[in-house]
């Protein structure tokens, strides 16, 4: 999927404040220069899908699933501009056909 190039890929600025978040909280699993990251993704085609309203208000809908308030807007957001989630955390994929799950 991430290499066909008839497909659009997005990333979310939840994942780029999640990683800001993390990372000053020290955890070694958030590493990665978050600027430097973003600069990354746009320079390879990746498209910024902002957090709308809509995003927000759908994270309500979601069943309690799942705890991760920045998983809960990524799915959200997917669900309501109906894209797919790729994601290595295997729990989102109790949420349905909008996430698919990829190995870490």
């Amino acid at each position: 999927m991430l290499k066909d190039d008839a497909n659009i890929l997005y990333f979310s600025p939840a994942s780029i404040w999640e990683i800001v978040i993390k990372k000053g909280l020290g955890r070694d699993d958030f590493r990665v220069d978050p600027a430097r990251l973003r600069k990354l993704l746009v320079a390879n085609g990746y498209e910024e899908l902002a957090i709308e309203p809509d995003h927000a208000l759908a994270v309500e809908t979601l069943p309690a699933l799942h705890k991760d308030p920045f998983d809960r807007i990524l799915l959200a957001q997917a669900r309501c501009e109906r894209l797919q989630l790729l994601t290595a955390d295997c729990q989102l994929v109790a949420y349905g056909d909008s996430v698919i799950s990829v190995p870490d």
